[in-house]
């Protein structure tokens, strides 16, 4: 089963017709949306001029069948903690959001679709290759 979580970024992306995120969630069985990301998109459509018009878009993009937002459960936590811990051991931090992010990723073990450089951090996450490298 191809399962892909879709970071904010990713999400951004989609909605201006990225190819390779379209392409991606064609393939998927199953696409996850973190309530984390849920919660940054909100706060970016309440900044925005377009609020409703994001919000009706977003509602439409969750009502698919295929679809599914993740809430946090214990395993996610542990998930959490484990991620936190081994990114501050090795002194490379990343967001918080991002942190519980991964964390919905590695419990549902779903692929990230993201285009954020920090998440190959976090060791055993799996992240779609078309992350490619960070700029120097």
């Amino acid at each position: 089963m191809k399962k892909f979580l879709l970071d904010t970024s990713a999400y951004a992306r989609f909605l201006a017709g990225d190819q390779k995120v379209l392409d991606r969630l064609a393939k998927a069985n199953r696409v996850y949306m973190s309530i984390f990301v849920l919660g940054e998109l909100l706060a970016g459509f309440r900044a925005g001029a377009k609020e409703r018009h994001n919000r009706r878009i977003l509602e439409r993009f969750l009502s698919k069948p295929s679809v599914s937002v993740l809430e946090a459960t214990t395993e996610t936590a542990e998930y959490f903690g484990m991620i936190k811990a081994v990114l501050r051991h090795a002194g490379r931090p990343i967001p918080i959001n991002d942190v519980w992010i991964a964390a919905h990723a590695l419990d549902a073990g779903a692929v990230l679709v993201t285009y954020d450089f920090h998440f190959q951090a976090v060791p055993g996450l799996r992240i779609w290759e078309e992350i490619g490298e960070p700029a120097p």
